[in-house]
């Protein structure tokens, strides 16, 4: 199981998103409409929307493994032992120390991701979903005003981005609750 999980993260971050949306879009609606002929089903079209958003949540899941994975490891050994010792299940200890440790450490990589799936939707335009980029370029290419429409795409964009990190923001300080200050810790 490891060893399937490894792969996967490797192979989603080594190919490119744009790839993946292509990949499992059609050669996925492909293979799904063939494995439900095979058992005797009618074929089914799956919506470009939804194959987009299955594409990006596989593809921001291998990197948010690999960012879950560092704050597990950056939650000091001896709390673990300690709870260990203290005869914790690993449920409990899950989520009274490893939970409650790794959170400061896993938002903000969590935070990028989120900014840069935000960011990647507009691959989507590739399987025919209409989002914000593509609906721009046509606007756009129908008055000529490219400047006007692709600087108000950019400012929705950055909308999305500064409204974004203020929750972030406040989920941040939530999970530091209690701990020094990052500024106070660089001195």
């Amino acid at each position: 199981m490891r060893d399937l999980l490894e792969t996967y993260t490797t192979v989603v971050r080594a190919v490119p998103e744009l790839v993946l949306i292509l990949l499992l879009y059609y050669a996925g609606t492909d293979l799904i409409g063939r494995l439900l002929e095979a058992f005797g089903y009618q074929r089914i079209d799956i919506n470009g929307l939804v194959a987009g958003i299955g594409v990006l949540g596989i593809v921001q899941g291998a990197y948010s493994t690999e960012v879950l994975r560092g704050a597990i490891l950056a939650v000091p050994q001896g709390q673990i032992e300690a709870a260990r010792a203290f005869g914790m299940s690993p449920g409990l200890m899950l989520r009274r120390i490893t939970l409650p440790a790794m959170l400061p450490f896993a938002i903000p990589g969590l935070a990028n991701l989120w900014l840069i799936a935000t960011k990647d939707t507009a691959l989507l335009a590739i399987v025919g979903f209409n989002e914000l980029t593509q609906e721009t370029r046509q606007a756009a290419g129908a008055t000529k005003a490219y400047f006007t429409f692709f600087i108000a795409a950019g400012v929705l964009y950055l909308a999305v981005s500064l409204v974004s990190n203020v929750f972030i923001g406040r989920i941040e300080r939530w999970a530091r609750r209690g701990m020094p200050s990052v500024a106070e810790g660089a001195r």
